[in-house]
């Protein structure tokens, strides 16, 4: 694997920007003090530039819309995912979950193609930039996949998993012309097939605390992090935490996100909301509960450039200092998924390194990316140098 050299940057060490260079070498950071004794191969030139941990992105969806970029328009689930890789990388995002609802519908959210997603994320990882996981979004109705899906936590195929239940938004959305011809869209479902559908799945619902019960016990037997998603109440979230499930995704109000802080559990927020001064569905303004120290995550949720812009407004709105906005989308989702190796720009660390020009506070540009050590991204090619000089020179 070849060497890189960063030079001339305003590196995040610590909570500091720090003018100084870092070393890559074997696809870890390597103390930049060693630097100067070895020969690197590839010398990137970051004057100007923020040198920033890779962005760990423990909820993103965006993928759906290269699956399925209109109503009953499906693309190949690997050109999909390679051209998803694309998107992500170029906004600085170096790990990446891949939210995957794995639901009682039809169509887009179904059991087979989450399967599918899942076999081929499996197989197209040595090719994607990105380091590519897994996040099941369970809808906790789904009760027919049940077995199957303990048996994929318990053969640890599984990175994350989430509770999920739109139940009740799925019923009042029927009547909504809008909304209920969307759903139906996704599935290729006849209006009718799919009220019928919603009647007996909605009559299981006695059945659905066990199976919720049974699935995070597999979980724990496996060691597998677990979300809840949009918790309403700390009674709710009190719950979820006494099963292990220890990351509140997306609480609903700010009871429920102090409810989180005081249990220790992680706080997932979207990092659109932040960059759109509010949530699309009218609950939580993230900002506010950044600003209140309810939150320890941002996710890129459906909009990939999010987390990257999120961070800088947040410092541009004087709610966080660039190091901290910065833990929220890199040391924080990898604490809360259980990566120690990375989300610091610590010698040691997996090399997800991103360059960013911060010139303009509300509109950062990624300018280079590399991921496990491997330059994935370069926006200005005159920033890159070959060193000519041999190795063996390092030793001379």
């Amino acid at each position: 694997m070849t060497d890189i050299s960063i030079s001339s940057g305003r590196c995040l060490i610590g909570s500091e920007l720090v003018d100084t260079s870092l070393a890559v070498s074997e696809g870890i950071i390597i103390d930049r003090h060693d630097a100067t004794t070895r020969v690197p191969m590839l010398e990137l030139d970051a004057a100007g530039l923020a040198v920033l941990p890779g962005i760990v992105d423990i909820h993103g969806d965006a993928f759906e819309r290269q699956m399925m970029p209109r109503a009953g328009v499906d693309f190949p689930i690997d050109v999909a995912l390679v051209d998803s890789d694309r998107q992500a990388i170029s906004n600085g995002i170096t790990t990446v979950f891949h939210a995957t609802t794995w639901s009682w519908e039809p169509g887009l959210r179904s059991a087979g193609n989450a399967r599918q997603l899942l076999e081929a994320i499996e197989s197209l990882r040595p090719r994607l930039a990105a380091d590519t996981r897994f996040h099941l979004r369970h809808e906790t109705y789904n009760l027919d996949d049940e077995d199957e899906i303990r048996q994929l936590i318990a053969a640890r195929r599984i990175d994350l998993f989430a509770f999920n239940d739109h139940m009740d938004s799925t019923v009042a959305s029927l009547d909504k012309p809008h909304k209920r011809q969307r759903m139906v869209d996704r599935t290729g479902l006849s209006g009718d097939e799919f009220d019928r559908l919603v009647a007996r799945i909605v009559a299981r619902a006695d059945a659905v605390p066990a199976s919720i019960a049974r699935l995070a016990e597999a979980a724990r037997q496996a060691g597998l992090r677990m979300l809840s998603h949009d918790d309403e109440s700390p009674e709710m979230r009190r719950a979820f935490r006494g099963q292990g499930v220890g990351i509140a995704e997306f609480p609903v109000n700010e009871e429920t996100a102090r409810e989180a802080a005081a249990g220790g559990d992680a706080i997932v927020f979207g990092a659109p909301n932040v960059v759109r001064g509010g949530s699309h569905t009218g609950w939580t303004k993230a900002s506010d509960m950044i600003a209140k120290g309810l939150c320890s995550v941002l996710a890129s949720d459906y909009y990939y450039p999010a987390p990257v812009l999120a961070a800088y407004r947040l410092v541009a709105e004087g709610i966080l200092s660039l190091a901290r906005a910065w833990s929220l989308i890199s040391s924080g989702p990898a604490q809360a998924a259980g990566l120690s190796d990375r989300g610091s720009l610590t010698p040691g660390q997996r090399a997800d390194i991103v360059l960013v020009d911060d010139s303009m506070p509300l509109r950062p540009r990624i300018v280079a990316v590399i991921a496990a050590g491997r330059l994935v991204h370069l926006a200005e090619a005159d920033r890159l140098s070959t060193s000519a000089a041999p190795r063996a020179a390092a030793a001379e």
